[in-house]
C-alpha cells in the first residue's frame, strides 16, 4: 500500500460575490492551493436555494483546499467573521493523502 500523511480539507460554500475575499484570506494564511467549484443549487436551514443561471443572484462556490492543520487553522480563524455575518458553510475534515509534498 501507498504511504499517507494526514491533512486537513477545507470546504467553504460562499457567495460568488465573496469568493476574492475567500481566496485573499486563504492566500494570506500560505494557502497556495485550492479549487472553486460551481454550485447549482440545495437546501438548508433557511430552505432551498439555486443559481438561477441568468442573473447569478444566488450563485454560490465552493472552495476546496487540501493544507496542513496550522493553515487550516489560520484559514477558519481568519474566515470567521463572515461565517455568521455572510451565512457561509465551513466543512473541515481530515484526510489521508499521498505525495504529502503538493499539500
Amino acid at each position: 500500500m501507498v504511504d499517507t500523511v494526514q491533512r486537513r480539507k477545507l470546504e467553504i460554500l460562499v457567495d460568488a460575490p465573496l469568493v476574492r475575499r475567500v481566496v485573499a484570506a486563504a492566500e494570506a494564511v500560505g494557502v497556495s492551493g485550492y479549487t472553486l467549484l460551481p454550485t447549482l443549487g440545495g437546501a438548508g436551514h433557511a430552505g432551498r436555494w439555486s443559481d438561477d443561471q441568468v442573473a447569478g443572484a444566488d450563485a454560490k462556490v465552493m472552495f476546496v483546499t487540501i493544507t496542513n492543520e496550522a493553515k487550516a487553522a489560520a484559514l477558519g480563524d481568519a474566515l470567521a467573521p463572515l461565517l455568521e455575518s455572510h451565512g457561509l458553510l465551513l466543512v473541515y475534515s481530515v484526510v489521508e493523502v499521498v505525495r504529502a509534498d503538493k499539500f
